[in-house]
């Protein structure tokens, strides 16, 4: 009886994070096309913040997708199917480098991660696809042992662990978009 409370309150957890990383994408990509149509200070002041913390907000989502991934086939036992795989290795990656990246506020990193990002979305938008839409002859990914058309989670009528892995990367590549480095605080050197 707990476990099975367990499982429904993360999946609600994770389901309801997959959901506000798209209102994150979705109100990213409005306040761009506001600010292009009508600059001002306090959009640029907005934009400036939001561009200083996008790298530390990218590696957060890499590490709760990663961990909460990690729960689901390592203590839940999902299985993964061979779609899970090619997501969890354009994801996994990024909960270090996004990190890294953080720390020595490395903006650049863009040119890496949103390739690899991309990918890991499209695979997990066709994932999400035959999830919400089984076809009814199977798919080349399936197998018996893990078929790609189980849905384990099946939250809000359509949030599943592969609309959780799609939500996670589209809220990374817009964040790595729009992310700028900081600078650093001057090295006071002291003369004796």
């Amino acid at each position: 009886m707990i476990v099975a409370t367990t499982v429904s309150t993360l999946s609600f957890f994770f389901a309801a994070l997959a959901l506000l990383c798209w209102a994150a994408v979705v109100g990213i990509g409005v306040g761009a096309v506001v600010r292009r149509s009508r600059p001002g200070p306090t959009l640029e002041s907005l934009r400036a913040d939001l561009g200083r913390v996008a790298l530390p907000l990218a590696w957060v989502i890499a590490l709760v997708t990663m961990a909460g991934s990690l729960y689901y086939s390592r203590i839940e036992h999902y299985i993964p199917c061979e779609l899970c795989w090619y997501q969890r290795i354009c994801i996994y990656p990024f909960a270090v480098i996004l990190g890294i990246a953080a720390w020595r506020r490395d903006a650049a990193v863009r040119v890496y991660a949103i390739p690899v990002l991309a990918i890991g979305a499209v695979v997990a938008a066709y994932h999400s696809w035959i999830q919400a839409f089984p076809p009814a002859d199977g798919t080349s990914f399936c197998t018996p042992d893990a078929p790609c058309t189980m849905r384990y989670v099946w939250e809000f009528g359509f949030v599943s662990l592969p609309f959780m892995a799609l939500s996670a990367c589209a809220a990374m590549i817009v964040l790595l978009l729009i992310a700028r480095p900081t600078p650093r605080p001057p090295l006071t050197t002291e003369t004796p």
